[in-house]
């Protein structure tokens, strides 16, 4: 059993490295694809809102499909979808094509994020342990493996249609090597992984409890905060205090670099401390980070706020998903779609309300809004006290309850 839990932890590794790939890829060649549909950014902008519409989609409908069926059977099949879409955008020659391969792109990374993100919850549960920030720390990483790739096939003037397609080819291998490792469907009431046994109904009849909400609520608020630091942190260096191009850019590697390191370590420190402290502090720590940023009239100062404000963010996200998850195995799917769903609108809304706020308040001063939210997320982070949905009863909801706080939310 024991080796079939590390097969399993594995593949799922394998699963967040490629869905992170799979969107770094993208973002390289988005410039590529722009020019050869022949859009312009105004255009590609209400464009890329389909690829966000299509990913929350692909989420809601993913989690209670995973309940049903089990992770095993819808991991591998989103990430064929999202492999295989991954080659539309390189070929569209439109606004139409483009518009409805971003659509489709992002419905498979939709139903990838949620699936993966529900078996990861089920490796948790049998280590009984955190182990779910290192997952999204390999995700973190096959972006930056991207950027490197994409970088070298584009001095090669690979066209983005070949580079795409080539990628996508490599993800359906990875997805279909990956698939066997994956654990079976939990039998009702278990608390561990399980070879076999029917999947428990996904728990949505009795309607959604009010505690998932408040976690999404809470993912709402942290990626849309989250979000500021990919839609603004390089406009704010060189708009607000004046940094040069190259130094500019060095705001979101601060940024992503902290985030990355940090969900490495994440897990260790919610094992110690559990996840109500790491959300709490997080969430204050990337107040701190943020607030600097604001009121920063040196460059070095900034790229410290962005550093401490990926930091403090990298594990608060992770543990949300996995309280979802968490709250009751038998709906855990469905759980966690809700929980994403609700945050990937946040970070989806960063661009739109700290645009506006730009007419009000210079760019730095906007930022006080996710500031806020950070401050907010802190102190609501007991929500990830609560104890479970005793979904078994007796005996059966005091393990799982036990297993629960042993384990802690993940994202």
């Amino acid at each position: 059993m024991e080796r079939t839990l590390r097969l399993a932890r594995l593949a799922t590794f394998a699963y967040f490295g490629l869905n992170g790939f799979l969107m770094g890829v993208w973002v390289v060649h988005i410039p590529m694809v722009e020019d050869r549909a022949g859009v312009s950014h105004a255009v590609l902008g209400w464009l890329l809102l389909l690829l966000g519409g299509g990913a929350f989609a692909g989420m809601r409908l993913t989690g209670p499909l995973a309940d049903r069926f089990g992770a095993r059977v819808v991991v591998p099949l989103s990430a064929v979808l999202c492999s295989a879409s991954l080659a539309l955008p390189g070929l569209a020659e439109g606004a139409w094509t483009l518009g409805a391969a971003l659509l489709v792109f992002g419905f498979g990374n939709g139903c990838l994020d949620v699936a993966m993100n529900t078996h990861a919850v089920q490796v948790e549960r049998g280590y009984r342990r955190p182990v779910m920030s290192a997952f999204h720390a390999v995700f973190s990483v096959g972006g930056v493996l991207a950027a490197l790739v994409g970088a070298r096939t584009l001095s090669w003037d690979r066209s983005a249609a070949a580079t795409l397609a080539g990628v996508g080819a490599a993800g359906l291998l990875v997805a279909l090597l990956a698939a066997p490792a994956l654990l079976r469907p939990e039998p009702a009431g278990s608390t561990g992984p399980a070879e076999g046994g029917p999947r428990p109904s996904d728990g949505t009849g009795t309607g959604t409890p009010a505690r998932i909400w408040a976690l999404a609520a809470l993912a709402l608020m942290l990626m849309l905060a989250e979000g500021v630091a990919g839609d603004w942190s390089v406009l704010a260096l060189r708009d607000v205090l004046g940094a040069p191009a190259a130094t500019a850019a060095l705001a979101y590697g601060a940024f992503a670099t902290a985030m990355t390191v940090g969900r490495l370590l994440t897990d260790r420190m919610a094992a110690r401390f559990g996840p109500v402290a790491i959300v709490r502090h997080g969430a204050l720590l990337a107040a701190i980070g943020l607030s600097a940023v604001v009121v920063s009239p040196w460059i070095p100062l900034a790229l410290a706020g962005w550093a401490v404000f990926g930091m403090g963010l990298s594990g608060c996200v992770p543990q949300l998903f996995s309280a979802a998850g968490h709250a009751d195995p038998e709906a855990a799917g469905a759980n966690v779609s809700r929980v994403a769903g609700l945050g990937y609108l946040g970070m989806l809304a960063g661009p739109a309300v700290i645009g506006p706020l730009t007419h009000l308040v210079p760019l730095n001063v906007a930022f006080l809004l996710p500031v806020a939210l950070c401050a907010v997320a802190a102190g609501a982070a007991g929500i990830l006290r609560a104890e479970p949905r005793a979904a078994g009863g007796g005996e059966s909801a005091r393990r799982r309850a036990e297993v629960s706080e042993a384990a802690g939310p993940a994202d």
